[in-house]
Order: C-alpha cells, then sequence, then structure tokens
C-alpha cells in the first residue's frame, strides 16, 4: 500500500465518494459551536470521535474557543504524514502568538523549547538531544532500566494489587531520565508531580504555575552545576550545550522538554500497553508463551492505543493544501496520531490488537524532523516493563471493571490516571 497517496480532497466531491473509498461529504460537517475533543466521552475513547471526524472529512475544520476562532485537526494517516514533513507548517509559536492578546503565563522553558521551533534553531536544538538516544547509549543504559525495574517491583506478589502506573508506569521513565540528566534523587518526585500537573486539560492555572516549577528549578539546577566544576551528567549535559550553540535559556528548554517529554508519554505507552494486552487475552498469552516477540510487538501497541493523541501545535505560514483540502494562512493545524494511526486506509482492521500487523509506519513518536529523539529509550524501557510483568505474574488481570478505569482528561497524551491489577 503506498501510505503517501493523498485521498480525493473532501472540497473537491459535492455528494459523492472517493475512488475505492468512502462516502463524505462536501465539506466538515461538525457543529461548529461544539469541539468535539471536549466531549466527556472522549477521554475514556476517543476513537469513536475521530472515526467519524475522519469519515466526514480527514482534515476537519474544528472550534478553538469563543469568537469564531478554529483550527484545523487532521484525522487521516496519509494526511498526517503529509503535514508532518510540511515546511509551511510551523512549530514556532512566539511567531503565531506574537501580537496577540493572552492570559496565559506559560514559563518560556515550557512555552518556548524544540518542540515549537523551526530550523535553524530547531536544527542546533537536535544537534544536542539526539545524542543522548543513540542505539550505543541506550543499549548502555539498559542494564540500569533493569535494575530500575527490578527494584520497583521488588516488593510485588502474587495475590496481591498493585497500580501499575503509580507503581511502575511513573517512576520508571522518571527515574531514568533524571538519571540521564543527572537531576538528584531528591528532586525526581516534585518534578514528577508537576510535569504530570503540565498535562492537565481542566486547569490552565495549574498548568501556568507548574511550568514556572519546573522552569525554575531546573534554571537553578543547571546554574549550580554551572558554576561547580565536576563531570557528573548534568555537566556532561552543559558541554553539549555549549558546545552546540545553546544559550543559557535555550539548555534550560532543553533540559524541560527532555525531562517532560522523557517520562510523560513512555508512562502512558506502559499502560496503554499492559490495558491493550489485558483486553486481548490472546495477545497477552502468545507474549507470555513467548517473551521474545515483545520488541516486535511494541509498533503494534503504539499504533492501537497511541500514547499521544493531538501533536503539539503548528500553524500555516501561508495557504497550503493538505490532502486536497484547502487551509488558510495563519491558522493553528493539529495533528492527531492517535486518529491517523487507525485510519483503515493505512491498517484494516485498526481496532484489532493483530501483534502480526506490519505497524511501523504508525505515527505515534510522529514523523519527519521532529521525530521523537527519545523513542529508542522510551522502547526499550517499555520491554523490560513488560517482559517483567509478563514473566513473574503470568496470569496477571484487571482487579477493576474495564469501564471504571479512569482516563488523564488531556488530549494531547492518552493515558491512564490508574490501573489496578490483581497480580498472579
Amino acid at each position: 500500500m503506498d501510505l503517501e497517496q493523498p485521498r480525493a480532497s473532501c472540497e473537491a466531491l459535492p455528494h459523492g465518494r472517493p475512488p475505492g473509498g468512502r462516502a463524505r461529504g462536501r465539506r466538515p460537517v461538525t457543529d461548529p459551536r461544539q469541539d468535539p475533543l471536549r466531549d466527556p466521552r472522549f477521554f475514556a475513547d476517543p476513537y469513536p470521535a475521530y472515526d467519524r471526524l475522519r469519515e466526514e472529512c480527514p482534515v476537519q475544520r474544528i472550534p478553538t474557543g469563543s469568537g469564531g476562532r478554529h483550527a484545523y485537526l487532521i484525522t487521516g494517516h496519509a494526511e498526517a504524514r503529509q503535514a508532518f514533513t510540511d515546511p509551511r507548517l510551523s512549530k514556532d509559536t512566539g511567531r503565531f502568538f506574537a501580537g496577540r492578546p493572552s492570559d496565559r503565563d506559560l514559563h518560556p522553558a515550557v512555552s518556548r523549547n524544540m518542540l515549537s521551533s523551526d530550523p535553524p534553531v530547531h536544527t542546533r536544538h537536535r544537534r544536542v538531544a539526539t545524542p543522548l538516544f543513540t542505539t550505543g547509549r541506550v543499549r548502555g543504559l539498559r542494564p540500569f532500566v533493569t535494575r530500575v525495574v527490578d527494584d520497583l517491583t521488588s516488593a510485588w506478589r502474587p495475590g496481591t494489587e498493585i497500580d501499575l502506573v503509580a507503581d511502575l508506569a511513573v517512576p520508571l521513565p522518571v527515574t531514568v531520565v533524571c538519571e540521564l540528566l543527572g537531576v538528584p534523587e531528591a528532586d525526581r518526585a516534585s518534578l514528577a508531580e508537576w510535569c504530570h500537573d503540565l498535562f492537565d486539560a481542566t486547569d490552565t492555572a495549574l498548568v501556568d504555575a507548574a511550568s514556572h516549577r519546573i522552569g525554575d528549578h531546573l534554571t537553578a539546577l543547571l546554574d549550580r552545576a554551572r558554576a561547580t566544576p565536576g563531570d557528573g551528567p548534568l555537566h556532561s549535559f552543559l558541554r553539549d550545550c555549549d558546545e552546540g550553540g545553546l544559550d543559557r535559556d535555550e539548555a534550560v528548554s532543553l533540559a524541560a522538554l527532555l525531562l517532560v517529554a522523557g517520562h510523560e508519554t513512555t508512562t502512558h505507552f506502559i499502560g496503554n500497553s499492559v490495558l491493550a494486552l489485558l483486553r486481548h487475552p490472546e495477545a497477552f498469552d502468545r507474549l507470555r508463551r513467548d517473551p521474545d516477540l515483545i520488541p516486535g510487538a511494541l509498533d503494534e501497541l503504539l499504533r492501537h492505543d497511541s500514547p499521544v493523541g493531538v501533536a503539539t501545535f503548528r500553524h500555516s505560514t501561508q495557504d497550503l493544501s493538505i490532502g486536497g483540502t484547502a487551509v488558510p494562512a495563519g491558522h493553528p493545524v493539529l495533528i492527531a496520531p492517535g486518529a491517523a494511526n487507525r485510519d483503515p486506509a493505512a491498517f484494516p482492521a485498526p481496532d484489532r490488537l493483530d501483534l502480526d500487523r506490519d505497524a511501523g509506519a504508525h505515527l505515534s513518536f510522529g514523523h519527519g524532523i521532529h521525530r521523537c529523539p527519545g523513542a529508542p529509550l522510551a522502547r526499550a524501557e517499555a520491554e523490560t516493563a513488560l517482559r517483567t510483568l509478563l514473566t513473574r505474574f503470568p496470569d496477571t488481570r484487571l482487579a477493576v471493571p474495564p469501564e471504571s478505569l479512569t482516563w488523564r482528561r488531556t488530549r494531547l497524551t492518552r493515558g491512564l490516571a490508574a490501573l489496578p491489577l490483581a497480580l498472579a
């Protein structure tokens, strides 16, 4: 299948159907007064909403607030891949919001970082970040990842209950990324809490406050390291930043990004994967019988329930066409990997967890120059967590009915607030 082949334009089809495809209307039919992603049911199960939007049009105009403002939401796989690599879609949020009034108060380290920049600024940051996650570097970290998992699960016993999120999926990536950066152990619990608050979709004041706590704390931490000679991870990070041409504020912003992105999505990757396997007993049993299949199953687990629902903000710098749909200059464009990964045009029977599927084209880590540089480390952490659970507790089951599970109320990421398990 040619995953890059565009579909016929929604706008170009008066009442018809794309050749060989589904019926689509002339233009998006979303109620302009309602944001479909704010429906309370969306957080528990976003996929019916994604499917409906994609059926209407894979590039959908949705409202973003009062005053008639709107954005373009991309739910189709081919359209998302196109948008991820289109240089006319800028990540420079400062450029978009310049001169626009706002009541938000995000710390610059959180609001202006590698993810919110374009080349050449993005290129300088990327050169510093990428070497931290090379195959060799991650291979060297694997024994530490294993020790962390062993320590976190050492008190687990068959016949007891644990919360996989609080007891493993959160502390594992937090510990690893903090070790990678050289963050002291005494600081890690607070930073994890602030990063959690940063993704709250219901309280902007909480988000803004968390951004300042993270930014201020990391600024002080890096300043102390710079003032004290040494050869630890923080000193190495600062040397890399200096050699890469990053100034003091840019070094703080990169550290904040690595900390936040380095654990939030991995936490959800682990939790979503375990839940998906428990909901598909045949897949759970297959990996339990042969844990060496776990590395090859990771792409399908990422595709099936992406830890990234909607990618971070982009905006059109000029008029353009995405998948045949016109997007005017000056509008926010939101790419939804969670939706694109369930596009039947790219993945037949997309709601089924199929460990034999070639899911390498999933978009959970993004695509193009902004693809997540930490993907190899996230894979290593998820693989180790799954292998430990499946081999040490092979008959584990959900400790509560699936419908009672609570999901985080955030559209950027998708993950569980808790995952109670009965160990066996």
